[in-house]
């Protein structure tokens, strides 16, 4: 029940993480449009998405790595995650939007944060998308400038 071909985890790991960067940058856009600092912005931004994008892209690599190394035709749709990567995205989530629930996040800390933050997970769904794309190829991540196998 709920397996589909191995070879499409990739492509539904490429759609989550997309999405959910998507849906952090919105919120980061919404904190934004709040009225804060354009200099907070401007720095605050690209300094979130460096932290967090060479994170991702390892992690990008270590999955894609783990998804293909899958010996079955056939896998569960929630493969494209191991347990340890479920553990850290129901922390961060709930961690998140209980801080921001609880009004312990202010929001000019929101906008600049969720929008970098969610700029690199999209980035990293995107990565996802190239490494089912290229499987057996090399990939260069713009960015970091290193090259690995697809």
């Amino acid at each position: 029940m709920f397996k589909i071909p191995a070879r499409y985890l990739l492509l539904i790991a490429a759609a989550v993480w997309f999405l959910a960067g998507i849906n952090i940058v919105r919120l980061g856009v919404l904190a934004a449009a709040e009225g804060q600092p354009p200099l907070l912005l401007v720095l605050g931004i690209p300094a979130v998405f460096l932290a967090f994008h060479p994170m991702f892209s390892k992690l990008v690599g270590k999955h894609a790595d783990r998804i293909r190394g899958y010996g079955e035709d056939r896998m569960h749709v929630l493969r494209f995650f191991d347990v340890k990567g479920y553990v850290i995205m129901a922390i961060m989530m709930g961690g998140g939007i209980g801080l921001r629930a609880a009004g312990l996040v202010p929001s000019w800390f929101v906008a600049f944060f969720y929008t970098g933050l969610g700029c690199a997970l999209a980035l990293a769904g995107i990565g996802f998308l190239v490494h089912y794309v290229h499987r057996g190829g090399t990939i260069t991540c713009p960015v970091t400038k290193r090259t690995r196998l697809a």
